[in-house]
């Protein structure tokens, strides 16, 4: 098991619910973390507090994680100001749900650009940093709905099972470079894109209740201090799919 005591920690959409956990976790565990927001400034100031109240140092950035320019100005000033990304979390996510005969093209492409491709972008540019120390953390969010279908609908799934094949394949490539690449595949955790879902009931989950989104932190704090955990996803959706 790998120390996290001082490494650089990014994650991005963590100015609320699964992303403000992962992050709130990794610096708990020793991280200094990169807190990204798209829109929520407030929220985002309130995770770089809750950083900086257990010790740790914390930035907070703006950017819009699916546009390339906009992410290479990111990093930049994180590495200037924290160093290197040694653990990259890509959780920002969008979902919408509709009916399937209403999704249009244009929905299909926002939520394949904001929820995969972006992942595809950060990844890339913290990539060579990673090389370079032989030594790295690359963690994607997915969804129960890579495996089922899940709820919001197949553009949404689309997505998210496209993260577990990124996994599989940045972890193939990468695993003997001292980089373990894994993903998270959540189920119906407490937060607003779940509580704002009409589809979304208890009544789905095996336990019978929504999990709370820290369930997310501790699997993240766990594939990062794994030196031997890669190319997995781990399943935190109380019993809805079993693998």
């Amino acid at each position: 098991m790998s120390s996290l005591e001082n490494r650089t920690a990014l994650v991005s959409g963590a100015s609320r619910g699964i992303g403000r956990s992962i992050a709130v976790a990794l610096a708990r565990a020793g991280c200094q973390v990169a807190v990204n927001y798209r829109q929520q400034a407030a929220a985002a100031e309130e995770v770089r507090s809750a950083i900086e109240a257990l010790g740790r140092r914390a930035v907070v950035r703006q950017a819009d994680v699916s546009v390339p320019a906009e992410v290479e100005g990111m990093v930049a000033e994180v590495e200037r100001e924290l160093g290197t990304v040694e653990i990259l979390v890509n959780n920002a996510g969008i979902a919408q749900s509709k009916a399937v005969s209403e999704i249009t093209l244009d929905d299909w492409e926002t939520i394949l650009r904001v929820n995969l491709t972006s992942a595809f972008v950060l990844t890339q540019r913290v990539l060579p940093g990673m090389r370079e120390r032989r030594w790295g953390r690359i963690i994607h969010l997915s969804s129960v709905a890579a495996q089922t279908g899940g709820v919001v609908g197949p553009h949404y799934a689309a997505s998210k099972a496209g993260l577990i094949g990124l996994t599989h394949s940045y972890a193939s490539l990468l695993a003997k470079e001292g980089i373990t690449v894994n993903a998270i595949a959540p189920a119906l955790l407490l937060t607003d894109m779940v509580t704002g879902n009409p589809n979304a009931s208890p009544a789905r989950i095996p336990l019978g209740y929504f999990g709370h989104p820290d369930e997310a932190g501790r699997a993240a704090v766990l594939l990062a201090e794994s030196d031997y955990i890669t190319g997995q996803t781990l399943n935190l959706n109380g019993g809805w799919y079993m693998s």
